[in-house]
C-alpha cells in the first residue's frame, strides 16, 4: 500500500503547501502533477486578466494563472525564482504560478478550522478552511471553487 492510500485510508490527506507573497496556502497533493520553474508565457488575447498566457508543457497548450491575481492580490511580477504548480482541475491542466513551494502537509479533517466570517465573499467563495500548524496560518483552497466550470472552459 503506498504511503498516500494509507494516510488516506486513515483519515489523513497530504496537501501541497506553498507561498504568494507573505501567506501561505495548500491543496490538495492529489490534483498536482508536477512543480517546474517559471517559463514565460505566450500571452492570449481577450483571456481574464489573472490568466498570464500559454507554455507549451510536452506538446500540449497548458494555461498559467497568476494564482496571487486570482485571489485578489497583486499581480505577480514572474521572476526566475517563481515555480509553475501544473494541476489537475476537473478534466483540464492548469499552471498556477506560485512564489515558492514550502511544504507537504498531512493533515486530518480535525485540523481544518472553518473560514472566518471576516473573510471576504471572494475568500470564501474558494477557501475550504484554515490550518492553524506551528504558528503558521495556511489557507486551503478548493481548486474547482477557482476555476468553475465556465471559467476553465474559456481558459
Amino acid at each position: 500500500m503506498s504511503h498516500t492510500a494509507k494516510n488516506l485510508t486513515l483519515g489523513g490527506r497530504e496537501l501541497i503547501a506553498f507561498r504568494i507573497g507573505d501567506q501561505e496556502f495548500c491543496v490538495n497533493i492529489m490534483a498536482v502533477r508536477e512543480i517546474r520553474g517559471w517559463t514565460p508565457a505566450t500571452a492570449m488575447p481577450q483571456s481574464p486578466s489573472y490568466v498570464m498566457g500559454v507554455i507549451n508543457l510536452r506538446g500540449a497548450v497548458m494555461p498559467i494563472v497568476d494564482l496571487s491575481a486570482r485571489l485578489g492580490m497583486r499581480p505577480t511580477d514572474a521572476t526566475a525564482r517563481h515555480v509553475i504548480i501544473v494541476a489537475q482541475v476537473r478534466r483540464k491542466v492548469v499552471g498556477l504560478l506560485v512564489e515558492a513551494v514550502s511544504d507537504i502537509l498531512t493533515v486530518t479533517e480535525d485540523n481544518i478550522q472553518p473560514t472566518p466570517e471576516v473573510s471576504s465573499d471572494l475568500v470564501r467563495q474558494f477557501a475550504r478552511g484554515i490550518l492553524a500548524i506551528d504558528k503558521r496560518m495556511i489557507c486551503l483552497i478548493e481548486l474547482e471553487a477557482l476555476f468553475p466550470e465556465t471559467e476553465s472552459e474559456a481558459a
